[in-house]
């Protein structure tokens, strides 16, 4: 499956040095921030280096160490943010929409990093 990238999304422009952002961890393939609109009190975006638009496209395009970075960037915000159960948190949600149906705001890959209370029912039905 082809993916369309637009390289003037948001997070694409905060790569590039275009937008500021409040970093909370750099590493080699993959940036963490926080949200300019949290829903929670620790809300923090983990974003790929590369140009990938969903989880998908990253599991079948990103080369081992990209993901291997990724996946270790978000459980290091968790325990930067002190949500991660395993550093004494009390627990956190990871949100990662694709698409349309999954309401997708912006077309880069991210995970919200979510945590500092209680997070609720994961979804509410309609």
């Amino acid at each position: 499956m082809a993916y369309a990238y637009d390289p003037q999304n948001v997070f694409a422009k905060i790569l590039r040095g275009e937008i500021p952002n409040r970093t909370v961890l750099e590493t080699a393939h993959s940036l963490a921030f926080h949200d300019i609109a949290p829903k929670a009190p620790v809300h923090v975006l983990v974003i790929p280096r590369g140009p990938y638009v969903c989880w998908d496209h990253f599991a079948a395009a990103a080369d081992d160490a990209e993901i291997a970075d990724f996946t270790r960037a978000v459980a290091e915000v968790a325990r930067i943010a002190e949500v991660a159960p395993g550093a004494g948190g009390a627990g956190y949600r990871l949100i990662s929409n694709a698409g349309a149906n999954g309401v997708q705001e912006v077309p880069h890959l991210h995970v919200h990093v979510m945590g500092g209370h209680p997070m609720g029912p994961m979804v509410l039905l309609r």
